[in-house]
């Protein structure tokens, strides 16, 4: 597949069709293979990761019913959901969230992206990890009532709050998988799909379960605020954002809005 070539100043670089970026971003984003036939291109795939993260946690909910069904126990059903979102998705993000966590534990900004760029797991990376697969855990099993519309809204959520990272936030490296994703990004048509996507979510959620109301408008409320939050932070303290990043980005907006699920 040869990428598109680089826009000049000032010029608008095309971009393959939505099908063949579709292709990319699951070829990207997860461990699926593609049906044959299917010519992915990886240009412009960024605003496609709440589509993905939709396809995501639907599986995730669908795996989670039939456990359910079985009369799993509901923490051992929420430790594997948890193993299977990692396992799909190839610790993409979560192995961005250790390498984010071990940079900022470093005291000299200066040395922060160096440390992150090591494939070494330091202790605040592993310690990081078990944070987050240990608080999905225990949130999922807390969730007695719309826990399949949770998991699900907790997948587009995630992945909004990264295409916003990179829209809004400067790219520290010069070269990585992050700098394809702002190159071929259109702002702001591109973040706006991924926050419809959660609107309409949320929208038919609503209309399927209207006694969980406050369920729905805390999840909304707290997936926009922690999609925004936790880009925001963390471009407050690398003064912008990596690859790494934009996985940490994903991960603990999940986190917490499963967390915040709890209260309801």
């Amino acid at each position: 597949m040869t990428p598109l070539p680089p826009a000049q100043p000032g010029q608008t670089t095309p971009r393959p069709g939505w099908f063949a970026r579709l292709g990319g971003a699951i070829l990207f984003y997860t461990k699926l293979p593609l049906p044959p036939g299917w010519q992915p291109r990886f240009e412009g795939i960024a605003p496609l990761a709440p589509v993905v993260g939709l396809g995501l946690g639907l599986g995730l909910a669908a795996a989670d019913f039939a456990l359910g069904q079985l009369g799993m126990p509901m923490l051992t059903r929420s430790a594997l959901v948890v193993g299977l979102g990692v396992w799909l998705t190839g610790g993409l993000h979560l192995d961005g969230a250790m390498d984010t966590a071990d940079g900022l534990a470093v005291m000299e900004p200066q040395r922060r992206l160096a440390v992150m760029g090591d494939s070494r797991s330091g202790a605040f990376g592993v310690m990081a990890a078990i944070a987050i697969l240990g608080l999905k855990t225990l949130a999922l099993a807390d969730l007695a009532s719309g826990r399949s519309w949770v998991l699900v809204a907790a997948m587009v959520w995630g992945r909004w709050g990264q295409v916003v990272a990179i829209a809004r936030y400067p790219y520290l490296r010069a070269e990585g998988k992050g700098a394809l994703h702002r190159a071929h990004l259109r702002s702001p048509q591109d973040w706006l799909l991924g926050l419809g996507l959660a609107l309409a979510l949320h929208g038919l959620w609503a209309w399927r379960s209207p006694d969980q109301g406050l369920l729905i408008g805390l999840i909304a409320l707290g997936g926009l605020g922690f999609s925004l939050a936790v880009g925001a932070w963390l471009n407050r303290r690398l003064g912008g954002h990596t690859g790494d990043t934009y996985g940490a980005t994903v991960e603990w907006t999940e986190t917490l809005l499963l967390c915040l699920a709890t209260l309801a």
